[in-house]
């Protein structure tokens, strides 16, 4: 992940790169400039020699379908550092509510995805080119051209990415003793719930500089321990490229029951023969929101929660109650402030498993659902007690389903900030995370705080960035700087606002490898699809400068 982004604003001088290169980029910049008639503004990735996010009036005539963008970019390749003849594929062409057209596009090498870059032009609604955003590798193409078959056949990509990680599938699946756990389990599903999931996809890998033809293959699973892992095997020879674990932690009948701090609330269940299942089927989704308990067990889903007289009412269902109410809560959130249908906005089904291990002081997305430990009683009490926790992990689905954030540095750390920013909406009562269940013995604590960072260890400015090879690159930690930007700018403009202009940037603007400098362009681009360039624009901007993003 590249962190040497440059925001320029009107200023196009010290690009780096080769000087011809370089010259070539800024002739193109400055004819931008000279045909945008204000708010051009540019974030320069200057390993590259390419920008990630440009904005401003960018077209001087509409530009209208595929063939006409793609006319469009041939004539800022220079600046934009793609034939998008050769190098673009076509994804998908959506209109928002707005009015805007937002037309996508992946790089691609001989039909072969280059990972991660994904790029797209966005239109307005008189389709005059207002933002072009996304990574892009110019050089992949000259890197691999000659070699761009797979020696490796994928399922021995599959097998060098177990092995890689010290274990085989079989040791990952659940035991016999499990099995009619899974079975059970899946009654009222339409499928089976898998224990381990693995897939391998054939792509460009680019990293520091060097492409390679490799398989990006994930391996999902929950025992030993919670496994989401993204590993790049060499197509050639089966080396490891890269490799990380992007389990994101911290994460019909009407019945009653009592949550983890005994308050009480109502549910939405569902009655067969005989037995009342936390099983929500009364929201507008092809799925269904779904709740289990793995009794202390370590194997998914577990068993669905169920009760004989639609009562939750023992100490011991309290986890339950909280995760199933609380995930229908995020679902409404979603669905009524944005008109999102569940986390991948087509209405996929939403499972919880509470309950999980013994004492585990955790939560997390694993790719599939959500998972919530009871807590040891001492650091967390049970994890699904707190709906801001609920939201956190919730919107990582969301994220993986919108920008899909690599877990990973910069791009890691505002994967977890979105969370903890959209649990801070969810939730509207202050800006603490997990207080509800952390250190149950003690008041006036909580995990993170978005208005002061540096109380809960993490940096609220560039200058305090922490540099680290462990947590992915300081995921966990180096979310406070945008964490305080995101509370600069609710204080500033207020949740109604703030929350349309971050879930835009989110599912319009940002991208897989996007950084802190691409995240403020988007917000401020955001900004003004909304609301132009006037005080909230200014407020935006004055968050982000806050805490050392320019």
């Amino acid at each position: 992940m590249t962190g040497t982004a440059l925001a320029l604003s009107l200023s196009l001088t010290g690009f780096a790169g080769a000087a011809g290169a370089a010259e070539t980029s800024e002739k193109a910049l400055q004819e931008m400039k000279s045909m945008t008639k204000s708010n051009f503004d540019v974030v320069w990735n200057k390993d590259k020699n390419a920008p990630t996010f440009v904005s401003g009036t960018l077209s001087g005539e509409p530009v209208k379908g595929v063939g006409e963008v793609k006319q469009y970019l041939n004539d800022k390749r220079e600046l934009y550092k793609l034939d998008p003849a050769a190098d673009l594929s076509f994804v998908e062409k959506s209109t928002d509510d707005l009015g805007m057209t937002h037309y996508e596009f992946v790089q691609s090498v001989d039909g072969v995805p280059v990972y991660g870059a994904r790029f797209t032009v966005h239109t307005n609604e008189r389709d005059i080119v207002t933002a072009v955003t996304g990574e892009v590798h110019p050089e992949a193409a000259k890197e691999i051209d000659s070699n761009m078959k797979a020696d490796l056949p994928e399922n021995a990509a599959i097998e060098h990415a177990w092995k890689s990680i010290g274990l085989t599938k079989k040791e990952t699946k659940a035991m016999k003793k499990d099995k009619k756990v899974l079975k059970e389990a899946s009654k009222l599903s339409n499928s089976i719930v898998k224990n381990t999931a693995e897939k391998a996809e054939l792509v460009v890998y680019s990293q520091e500089g060097t492409s390679k033809l490799a398989y990006h293959v994930e391996l999902q699973f929950i025992y030993p321990e919670p496994g989401n892992w993204q590993i790049f095997i060499d197509a050639k020879d089966g080396s490891v490229v890269d490799s990380y674990n992007a389990v994101t932690d911290a994460g019909a009948a009407n019945g009653y029951g009592y949550g983890v701090l005994g308050d009480y609330k109502e549910l939405d269940t569902y009655l067969s023969n005989g037995t009342y299942f936390l099983y929500n089927v009364t929201n507008p989704m092809k799925g269904v929101i779904e709740t289990f308990t793995a009794n202390n067990g370590t194997s998914l889903p577990g068993y669905r929660s169920a009760d004989s007289n639609n009562a939750y009412t023992a100490n011991s269902q309290g986890a339950d109650v909280d995760a199933h109410a609380y995930a229908d809560q995020v679902y409404d959130y979603f669905y009524d402030t944005f008109g999102r249908n569940s986390f991948d906005g087509n209405g996929s089904t939403i499972r919880s498993t509470v309950h999980y291990g013994s004492n585990y002081n955790n939560a997390f997305w694993n790719g599939q659902q959500m998972v919530y430990g009871d807590g040891d009683g001492s650091t967390f009490a049970p994890l699904s007690g707190a709906l801001d926790i609920v939201a956190h992990e919730l919107t990582h689905a969301v994220t993986d389903y919108s920008a899909d954030l690599v877990y990973q540095d910069q791009p890691g750390a505002l994967n977890e900030s979105m969370s903890d920013v959209f649990s801070v909406f969810v939730e509207g009562e202050d800006y603490l995370l997990g207080e509800d269940v952390y250190t149950p013995g003690r008041s006036g604590d909580a995990l993170r705080s978005l208005s002061n960072p540096p109380a809960y260890g993490q940096p609220g400015h560039m200058r305090d960035y922490v540099y680290t090879n462990s947590d992915n690159g300081g995921v966990h930690t180096n979310s406070g700087i945008p964490n305080k930007a995101g509370y600069n700018t609710i204080n500033s403009i207020g949740v109604s606002k703030a929350q349309k202009i971050y879930y835009r940037a989110l599912t319009v603007y940002l991208g897989p490898y996007s950084n802190f400098s691409d995240t403020r362009a988007a917000l401020l681009q955001s900004t003004a699809d909304y609301y132009g360039y006037g005080s909230e624009y200014n407020a935006v901007e004055d968050a982000w400068n806050n805490v050392g993003v320019y």
